[in-house]
């Protein structure tokens, strides 16, 4: 990030003079809080609060009114609010989007409103974390298959300076879903295409990282289990890039007893012309796309690792 990115994130963030005495934006962003969507309905149809609809108001951290929709889930006010005009993607002090705060807020039915209002759903780019992040870390598996459905990137992004790089900073939504134990988001992400190796496609950012690891070996250093390497290695991972840590957690030696008979037993050609198939078809909608593919629905299945599904 360069002085002129720091510069122009305080110029976004520093109110207008014209917002100074913003009155109108405190009795938008009251109606908001309090879900009066018939005040906020009549305050909206008059042309001194409309031009207010983007100012930020309030004590402490000043937000705009769909800012404080999107963080109390108050979707009704959310709607009015954008039909008048308000800025999707406007950024609080901490560059946090809307959307964003509804995702913190596990406000399901506000974030799929800003996403197919046009929401950006990777967030700001003057923010170090993203909604994906989030609702991995939280587990909150029907926001993450929303954010996935318009397009969130499922491989970490570098949202840090070079000099700031270091083994955290690539650590993607998939080690989060791993590491806090959320398998279900864990394989929604693999479903759409998120990187089994390292969660990481940027090969500049792996190579300013001394020793990066690999899913597979902080699914085994936190214990993960069998279900998550089997995954992986489901999921075409390099069984042999990890380097083997073993210590004596149960769970570990069981997944670490997968991963070592999967280096000696090569993938079934089944296996690996899923993999083959799957990089061809194309993001975000993969589900979706499989679904149209003229092909029997037992083999539909199992392209989205559903073999046992007949209907």
């Amino acid at each position: 990030m360069s002085l002129m990115d720091i510069s122009k994130i305080f110029s976004l963030l520093q109110p207008k003079e014209e917002d100074q005495d913003g009155e109108q934006s405190q009795a938008l962003n009251n109606a908001v809080s309090s879900d009066d969507v018939a005040l906020l309905s009549r305050l909206l149809s008059q042309d001194t609060y409309r031009t207010c609809i983007n100012a930020r108001s309030g004590w402490g951290v000043p937000v705009t009114p769909l800012r404080t929709a999107a963080a109390l889930g108050h979707l009704r006010c959310l709607e009015l609010l954008l039909e008048h005009g308000a800025e999707i993607d406007s950024l609080d002090v901490k560059a946090q989007t809307p959307l964003f705060t509804a995702v913190t807020g596990k406000h399901l039915d506000c974030v799929a409103s800003l996403l197919k209002s046009g929401a950006d759903p990777n967030g700001s780019q003057y923010n170090n974390s993203s909604p994906l992040l989030i609702a991995a870390r939280e587990g909150d598996v029907e926001i993450l298959r929303e954010l996935l459905r318009y397009g969130a990137e499922v491989d970490v992004k570098p949202k840090v300076p070079e000099w700031a790089a270091n083994s955290s900073a690539c650590r993607g939504p998939l080690y989060l879903s791993a590491v806090y134990g959320h398998l279900d988001c864990f394989k929604l992400l693999l479903l759409h295409g998120a990187s089994p190796d390292y969660n990481c496609t940027d090969e500049r950012m792996l190579a300013r990282i001394k020793q990066p690891k690999t899913v597979l070996e902080v699914c085994l250093r936190y214990g993960c289990g069998v279900e998550y390497v089997q995954t992986l290695i489901d999921f075409g991972a390099d069984v042999y890039l990890p380097t083997l840590i073993v210590d004596k957690s149960t769970k570990q030696n069981e997944a670490l007893g997968v991963l070592l008979q999967q280096r000696v037993c090569p993938r079934s050609l089944m296996s690996q012309t899923r993999l083959a198939v799957r990089k061809l078809i194309p993001f975000p909608d993969k589900a979706a796309s499989i679904d149209s593919l003229d092909i029997p629905l037992i083999l539909r299945n199992y392209l989205k690792h559903r073999p046992n599904e007949t209907m």
